[in-house]
């Protein structure tokens, strides 16, 4: 089963739980929480308060995604707020293992990401211990980017890897996904998609959140 994920990141603010409320009634099986503090990516989004608020009207999973600097500082707010998966940056983790057992003692399911510079090989002697891989597949920051697609090489040696340790592992997948780049990276072995621009910039949410689910069902 392949599973969608909208990026908030992309939403209007001004009124978030409108946007969220209407891709949960549309079919989203995840909702992704972008986190950047303006030292490990150029930009500064939001904070536990906002997951809190948003834990609050919404029964989907929270798939937080820590693009911040010093991580372990902050795991236990965001997993008190309400986070389901925190992810970590394999390039903010001084101790990575630490980081993911810090996660799990919080509550929450660990998660780790590579940059599109970033080798599979970095990650790889984590995959035992952890429950998702997020595959960056623009340089993150910023909503709108176009899709490096560099990134499938590595997701077919995610999924390779994770066949061979017979593992069940979330592949996700997040930056410029639409119908072609999101059949794209089903086809190599993703099975959850963050979708910021194509949903929330849409015209229309509920059709694009629909036609996205049919354009990777496989």
């Amino acid at each position: 089963m392949i599973l969608l994920a909208p990026s908030i990141l992309s939403a209007n603010f001004a009124r978030l739980g409108e946007d969220i409320s209407q891709v949960e009634q549309a079919g989203a099986d995840w909702l992704h929480i972008d986190v950047m503090d303006g030292h490990f990516v150029p930009n500064i989004t939001i904070g536990p308060q906002v997951v809190k608020d948003l834990r609050a009207v919404s029964k989907l999973v929270f798939d937080v995604h820590l693009m911040i600097e010093n991580p372990d500082e902050h795991i236990p707010a965001f997993a008190k707020a309400g986070a389901d998966f925190i992810t970590v940056h394999v390039e903010t983790c001084r101790h990575l293992n630490r980081t993911i057992n810090l996660i799990r003692e919080n509550g929450c399911r660990p998660g780790v990401a590579i940059n599109p510079a970033t080798p599979v090989c970095l990650v790889e002697p984590s995959l035992a211990d952890i429950d998702l891989v997020l595959v960056m597949s623009v340089n993150p920051g910023f909503g709108g980017q176009d899709f490096i697609p560099g990134a499938i090489s590595k997701i077919e040696q995610l999924r390779k890897i994770s066949e061979e340790m017979n593992k069940d592992l979330f592949i996700q997948v997040d930056g410029g996904i639409n119908l072609e780049t999101g059949r794209r990276v089903v086809q190599a072995g993703a099975n959850v998609l963050v979708a910021g621009s194509f949903i929330f910039r849409s015209p229309d949410p509920t059709q694009a959140v629909a036609d996205l689910k049919k354009a990777v069902a496989y």
